[in-house]
């Protein structure tokens, strides 16, 4: 296939490019030429700002279009028009989309609407809608040859947000570790590698629709007993009670990552994936991926809790035992 990706070579761009270059498909890049320009050097690249000027792509045909980084209704609109002549177009959501996370999501499920929040800049509170109106565009624009991947958090090899890596490094430092919730709260992610792949291979199969592209629930303890597996630490978990937490102020998803404990959020880590999965979606062993981010990303400071915060709530949660 000929395969343009609109975004660069950061997390999700730099596997798709993996995935399609493993299978020997062209592939062509457009982005700002910013982020890791010195990788792929084989690869095409169109150097422009998807919010200005198009006429790069307006004369160019690929069999897919894939595009990762669409946050904004009209930009995605005007990218989808320019590309119209293309094949399909796969447009790279979120399951954020949805207005009710207290119940399992499926593809079905109701999306949350923009109401009075501005449809020109991107807040937590807009994220979800702005990318559903994204997908409306996309569906509009390319109808039966668009194909819609709702992903949850994606995780593994050079992710730059810091999240699911936080809990590898911070098992491998050992001692004890602060564990939010019960070990029976669900989490769900999906690695980057197993996202890639399956959406290369959607595209050469010329898939269309709506899906879901996450991994499986599994149970908190299983994810840091895995980390612990894997690193070999002496770490010990003290499972500190969600309403505790947050009388504390520790901020969900961030403050300490993936743990999310607000009334209407029941369901945010029970995405159902049925329809990815009957389609060819495959998740590798956690293992793989807890190394993934162990040798190939780093912690940041913008996710999960310093040493010191950490001991500080651990010392407050045993005192007031």
């Amino acid at each position: 296939m000929r395969l343009l990706v609109l975004g660069g070579p950061r997390f999700l761009g730099r596997a798709l490019a993996d995935a399609a270059l493993t299978h020997g498909h062209e592939l062509t890049f457009f982005n700002r030429g910013r982020t890791n320009a010195e990788l792929y050097p084989e690869v095409e690249r169109l150097v422009g700002d998807r919010e200005g000027d198009l006429s790069l792509l307006r004369t160019r045909r690929w069999d897919a279009v894939l595009d990762t980084c669409g946050y904004l209704p009209a930009v995605v609109r005007a990218s989808a028009e320019a590309l119209a002549g293309c094949g399909l177009y796969c447009f790279v959501s979120s399951v954020s989309v949805y207005a009710d996370q207290s119940v399992p999501p499926t593809e079905e499920s109701a999306v949350a609407e923009l109401g009075d929040l501005p449809a020109d800049r991107v807040t937590d509170e807009s994220y979800g809608p702005l990318k559903a109106l994204c997908e409306q565009a996309v569906l509009e624009v390319f109808g039966d040859r668009a194909l819609v991947v709702r992903p949850g958090l994606i995780v593994g090899p050079h992710d730059p947000t810091g999240r699911f890596t936080y809990w590898p490094h911070r098992v491998s430092r050992g001692g004890e570790v602060l564990a939010p919730g019960s070990p029976h709260d669900p989490v769900q992610f999906v690695d980057v590698r197993d996202l890639a792949a399956w959406l290369v291979d959607l595209c050469a199969r010329r898939g269309s629709g709506v899906f879901n592209a996450t991994g499986f629930s599994l149970p908190f303890a299983t994810l840091l007993d895995t980390c612990r597996d894997v690193t070999g630490s002496d770490a010990v978990f003290t499972w500190v009670e969600s309403s505790w937490l947050l009388e504390a102020g520790v901020e969900e998803w961030t403050g300490v990552p993936l743990w999310i404990a607000s009334p209407g959020w029941e369901a945010a880590n029970r995405v159902v994936v049925s329809r990815a999965v009957e389609a060819g979606l495959v998740f590798r062993p956690l293992e793989e991926t807890v190394r993934g981010a162990l040798e190939l990303a780093t912690t940041t400071e913008a996710a999960g809790l310093t040493p010191e915060r950490e001991g500080e709530l651990l010392s407050e949660w045993h005192g007031g035992r």
